[in-house]
């Protein structure tokens, strides 16, 4: 007995109970005894650091299922300058990343001339498997050139997107949004999203009515027949008023619930979360589990799922990388407390280093904050990344970091 008159056994078990009812508040807390990511592998998929090979960007994959095995399939564009990039291009996988067929143009998401000799392209490319229709959607935005370089003066744009189909690409469609709050840009750019089971997809818009006015972002539900992808229904609207508004939203569903995770210009990053994709919580900047927020500028943030926990992979501002432009190297991952939407520091991993001295010599630091999650299968997933040096004549690798679980995920 001890001065609070329980047994030690007692005493003891009274604290499991606690632990245990933590592990139910806090989804994946019971696991970190035996952590889900048991190792994480860098692998360079083309050369470009050295100038052997283009620099490749935008590398972004899907799993595609079939009878003789899964297929990753891949879509990529060169990058010659800031937000300047090739045409998009494909590549597939038959033996899980290890080897890749080479690149080849898609047909429908390359430059197209415009009158007055300006050229469209299309970038940010993602591409996803679509089950009920058995097809690949690459959804991704225009974009316009002048001479061989982004055009300051941006006309108009949208979702660009075209369809993959039994080895065939089929014609460039826009995706039609009426609104007039997209007047001047709405886009998925860069953006996860959510098959439901219906066969409709979620994703999400950063959209503004005129130029250089601040974006917001809202959930949108769209039906896709394997041809057409259509505006069904549209969310709130997420608004702010720093820089540019919010930019790249990214969702993914776990354990029932949507998340949103959103690009912003005031050295913060936000997060939301939903039931139905439509009606967001208050967003609220990513912070550590003890309120400090995270520091980070500019740069995309994406999600990494196991049925276990849920991850967000970004890159933040740390005292390795205070030379690195928007400090976008290396690329991190932590656990997120799905009760606070904060991250959980103790979980903190690198995915990817950063290479050179972000402190004392930034010449030889390549960027990373460009990058695309996917599962891989149920024992691993990828974060996929081009490098670019802007200080090294562009030139960059193309990576894949294989994160491995401990348990499978299916």
């Amino acid at each position: 007995m001890n001065r609070s008159g329980i047994s030690r056994r007692e005493f003891i078990a009274h604290i499991q109970a606690g632990l245990a009812s933590a592990a139910l508040l806090r989804p994946g807390l019971a696991a970190d005894r035996a952590p889900l990511i048991a190792a994480i592998e860098k692998v360079t998929l083309r050369r470009g650091r050295d100038g052997s090979g283009p620099t490749w960007f935008h590398p972004r994959a899907c799993r595609v299922p079939g009878a003789a095995g899964a297929m990753a399939f891949m879509t990529l564009q060169t990058i010659a300058g800031s937000d300047y990039f090739g045409p998009v291009h494909w590549m597939t996988s038959r033996d899980l990343g290890q080897t890749w067929t080479e690149p080849l143009p898609v047909p429908a998401q390359g430059r197209v001339r415009q009158p007055g000799g300006a050229e469209e392209g299309v970038c940010d490319v993602v591409p996803e498997w679509h089950a009920p229709t058995q097809s690949v959607l690459a959804l991704g935005h225009n974009v316009f050139y002048s001479g061989p370089k982004f055009s300051a003066d941006q006309p108009p744009r949208w979702p660009i997107y075209a369809v993959w189909r039994n080895g065939q690409w089929g014609p460039r469609r826009k995706l039609e949004w009426d609104d007039p709050r997209g007047a001047y840009i709405y886009s998925n750019n860069c953006g996860q999203r959510v098959s439901l089971p219906s066969g409709d997809i979620l994703l999400a818009f950063t959209f503004g009515a005129k130029q250089g006015q601040p974006r917001s972002v809202t959930g949108v539900i769209c039906s896709f027949d394997g041809e057409t992808l259509a505006v069904k229904q549209v969310g709130e609207e997420i608004s702010h008023d720093q820089g540019r508004g919010l930019l790249e939203p990214s969702v993914t569903q776990f354990r029932g619930r949507f998340y949103l995770t959103i690009r912003a210009e005031d050295h913060r990053g936000y997060v939301c979360a939903s039931d139905d994709g439509l009606q967001w919580t208050p967003k609220q900047a990513w912070a550590w589990d003890d309120g400090e927020p995270l520091t980070m500028s500019t740069t995309q943030q994406h999600w990494l799922t196991h049925p276990e926990a849920l991850f967000l992979v970004y890159t933040r501002r740390d005292a390795t990388n205070l030379n690195v432009t928007r400090w976008r190297a290396p690329l991190w991952l932590a656990q997120v407390d799905l009760v606070t939407l904060r991250l959980r520091r103790d979980t903190e991993r690198i995915v990817l280093p950063l290479v050179g001295d972000g402190v004392h010599d930034p010449d030889r630091v390549a960027l990373m904050g460009n990058f695309h999650v996917t599962s891989a299968g149920p024992d691993e997933s990828w974060v996929t990344v081009g490098e670019w040096q802007p200080r090294n004549g562009i030139r960059g690798d193309l990576l894949l970091a294989r994160i491995r679980w401990s348990k499978p995920a299916a």
